[in-house]
């Protein structure tokens, strides 16, 4: 059986990984096709480094620029990478316009489409990350989903039965695999002068944020509270860079945050791990802070991972004002939410090849 898997960003690698070990150890061939959404050594390289994912057999090269622009050129490349190869099935990833692109060149050609992380919503149509997903779950043929939750959200759009299957979650497949690695490897604590249990790991990359000066300002102005009492570490995403210089707010950022470039996937669980929180508004950074046992505060209106804030290991919060995410932040220090684990049991990647070696679809 012959799987076109189509990559494109930083999760999706990540997501990627152990799905590929699981397909090569079954003597499935994949065909590996990155986008080229993620292009920089920093977003891109470097997971296929560490994780130990092959160089891909495509790579499309479409950059970044505005959603209709890139995502033509995704379509584009990926119509003919699925003509050249005639894969029995395209496997996709999350909700990245490379997700969307896969989805679609697929169908058109005739293509089964499965979709790993399948059912997750945030019920913010605002978000282009819950377009993309809903689209490619309604186009897809096997839906693999991480949590019950996620069951229940396609259930409620009518969508259940054979086509659906409860797998866990990839990304906790990847943290189990990694986790030791990256506590023996990494020296990032070292790199940049930081102790265990002394810092707050943030990121901040979405376009609800980013594309609003507002919140952006309001969220780099609480860091810089935050800092006050305990150092924050932040990995500059080149998108979150460049807003910053336009709000002329790098300077005072360089000058009161521990700013580092984008890192990689084992210094970022050394980080996760060490941190005494986690301020982010990143979906996948929510579920690893959880898998390393770290609280999280979520700066979005809403999170597609609601078990984690039932749970308790999570909490949101809005970023309206400097005062409510400085607070939200320093008041997760130390919390705990409930110890279990929504997400499986490690072994979704091997559940996953196993449905598409069966081939039904």
């Amino acid at each position: 059986m012959k799987i076109m898997t189509v990559i494109g960003a930083r999760p999706q690698f990540i997501k990627a990984a152990p799905v590929g070990a699981a397909m090569k150890a079954a003597g499935c061939e994949q065909v590996l096709v990155h986008t080229g959404q993620h292009y920089d050594y920093g977003l891109s390289q470097m997971f296929f480094d560490e994780l130990g994912i092959p160089n891909p057999d495509i790579n499309i090269g479409a950059g970044s620029g505005k959603h209709g622009a890139q995502t033509a050129r995704m379509l584009v490349g990926l119509e003919e990478a699925i003509e050249s190869s005639g894969p029995d099935f395209v496997l996709l990833y999350g909700d990245t316009n490379s997700t969307l692109a896969g989805a679609l060149a697929a169908v058109k050609l005739h293509v089964p489409v499965a979709h790993v992380e399948a059912g997750l919503r945030s019920f913010n149509r605002g978000m282009p990350e819950e377009i993309n997903r809903i689209v490619a779950d309604a186009i897809a043929d096997l839906l693999f989903v991480p949590t019950t939750q996620a069951v229940a959200n396609l259930a409620r759009e009518g969508v259940a039965g054979e086509k659906v299957h409860l797998v866990g979650d990839v990304m906790y497949d990847a943290a189990l695999i990694h986790g030791e690695r990256a506590e023996k490897m990494s020296d990032v604590l070292d790199r940049l002068n930081i102790r265990k249990g002394g810092f707050v790991l943030a990121t901040v990359h979405r376009a609800e944020n980013t594309d609003d000066p507002r919140r952006a300002g309001t969220i780099f102005k609480a860091f810089a509270r935050v800092a006050e009492k305990i150092p924050v570490v932040l990995p500059l995403h080149p998108r979150t860079r460049g807003v910053l210089e336009g709000l002329g707010l790098l300077e005072e950022a360089q000058r009161r945050l521990v700013l580092t470039d984008p890192v990689g996937y084992l210094d970022m669980i050394k980080l996760e791990r060490s941190a005494a929180v986690v301020a982010t508004d990143s979906g996948g950074v929510q579920k690893e802070a959880f898998f390393q046992g770290v609280p999280c505060v979520t700066l979005r209106d809403e999170t597609e991972w609601v078990e984690l804030v039932e749970m308790g290991w999570n909490r949101i919060c809005s970023p309206t004002s400097v005062e409510a995410v400085a607070d939200a932040i320093v008041s997760a220090v130390g919390t705990k939410g409930r110890s279990e684990n929504p997400y499986g049991d490690g072994r979704a990647s091997e559940k996953i090849v196993q449905v598409l070696m069966s081939g039904t679809a």
